[in-house]
């Protein structure tokens, strides 16, 4: 005799099954995207929530940390639009053509649509569900891990986002700021943007997500970046949810022939920040740096998951993530590098580290090679630890004090991973940055 296991919902997953049922027949897209939809939800509802024994999520048990499921957000209104209009201010004097996203719906008004540079095309994700573009076809949902829960839930709950294509061999000088603004709503917002670079294009992507202190509202974002061969694509994440805000997104990249791939993550906002990428090294002889800096305090939660796919052989990849904690926060760094039996001759490094600042925050590293290729040059590392006594000292002993001796160290300790980002300009925004970070610790 068999026992049938019932399993236990929580209140969150009771709360998100009755939101798609109540809204999957007014989300925008029918036919293939609707099928697609219940599809995705229907992965969603075997598995749930993911917990500590998934081991991807081993340390950010979203079941546990997700106590309730928030209503999904409604139009903004002319209030929050009014507010959006002083948002991305971190960006400081960096020219960019903007878009701009409120509660994850596309505001055509605060967006620079106007006199797209030749070889560009921009839209709103949920004009092209609604209108049946046949780009979705081919590339929505291609990359992103079908079977991971969020992108699941993502994929059965996409509102809107940004839709961009750039021609083969087309050189868009200004970078484009896909800006995702939360009102003070407590509501969850699923948002999702596909951009498509195709052969010898060159682009700067940046993504930015903010909200207000003291609202606990909910973010599922995801983006799925086609890179054509010989193309060069740059893309910035800036994570500076409210202080209250849970942030689950997803970055997934597939990359051809001897292209070149920059990613960096810059987190500071968020209680809970789960940022995963998934990037396919599709080409041979492709070159990229995946990079990121953290800065959290008191009681955040920031998980970066990386997944570094090498498919064709010579490709180089370098991927390097710093981390600052204070108070109680906990980082979480997961990284595996995969090199594919075919994938000879690949050049893979990865490296992690943690700094403490206090002896109550805590981080968990854990980088890992799955190597099925015998000619191949990979390594990874991983440290954790304070600030180094002795170097402080020697900036002591030469009359700086405590605090400017500290922070020092901490922006050199970052510096060695924001360098990385070609743009210049973006650079010193980002060390403006930690500067104020640093003097509001």
């Amino acid at each position: 005799m068999n026992a049938e296991v019932a399993i236990i919902k929580t209140a969150a997953e009771t709360a998100l099954a009755q939101a798609f049922s109540q809204a999957r027949w007014r989300l925008p897209g029918d036919g293939a995207i609707a099928a697609q939809r219940a599809a995705a939800f229907d992965v969603f509802a075997k598995t749930g929530l993911p917990h500590r024994r998934i081991e991807e999520w081993k340390y950010t048990d979203l079941r546990a940390l997700m106590r309730e499921a928030k209503p999904l957000a409604a139009p903004p209104d002319a209030a929050a639009k009014a507010r959006a209009k002083t948002a991305g201010a971190l960006l400081g004097d960096v020219e960019t053509r903007r878009l701009v996203f409120v509660d994850g719906a596309f505001v055509a008004e605060l967006s620079d649509i106007a006199a797209l540079e030749p070889g560009l095309s921009v839209g709103s994700l949920a004009d092209a569900l609604s209108n049946g573009d046949p780009t979705l076809n081919s590339h929505l949902g291609k990359l992103a891990p079908a079977s991971d829960a969020a992108v699941a839930l993502n994929t059965a709950l996409m509102g809107d986002g940004a839709v961009i294509r750039i021609a083969a061999g087309a050189t868009i000088e200004r970078p484009i700021h896909l800006l995702f603004v939360a009102s003070a709503m407590p509501a969850a917002t699923f948002v999702r943007s596909l951009v498509v670079v195709e052969k010898g294009a060159r682009a700067m992507l940046i993504e930015s997500h903010e909200g207000p202190a003291g609202s606990d509202y909910q973010v599922n974002a995801a983006l799925e970046i086609f890179v054509g061969d010989e193309a060069h694509v740059d893309h910035v994440k800036i994570i500076g949810e409210g202080s209250d805000a849970l942030h689950v997104s997803t970055l997934a990249a597939a990359i051809g022939a001897r292209a070149r791939f920059n990613a960096f993550t810059f987190t500071t906002g968020g209680a809970v920040v789960r940022n995963q990428l998934f990037l396919k090294f599709d080409g041979e002889d492709t070159l990229a740096g995946i990079r990121g800096a953290t800065l959290i305090k008191g009681r955040q939660h920031a998980d970066t998951t990386l997944v570094a796919d090498h498919v064709a052989q010579r490709c180089q990849s370098r991927e390097m993530f710093k981390t600052v904690l204070d108070g109680e926060a906990h980082g979480v760094f997961q990284g595996r590098i995969i090199v594919r039996p075919h994938a000879q001759k690949t050049d893979a490094k990865m490296m992690t580290r943690a700094l403490l600042l206090s002896e109550r925050a805590e981080a968990d590293n854990k980088p890992e090679l799955e190597i099925f290729a015998d000619d191949v040059q990979c390594g990874h590392g991983a440290t954790a630890g304070a600030l180094d006594d002795e170097l402080k000292f020697y900036l002591m002993a030469r009359g700086i004090p405590q605090p400017e001796a500290e922070a020092l160290l901490i922006r050199a300790f970052l510096g060695e991973a924001i360098e990385g980002i070609e743009h210049a300009g973006l650079r010193e925004a980002l060390m403006d940055a930690v500067v104020a970070w640093l003097e509001a610790r």
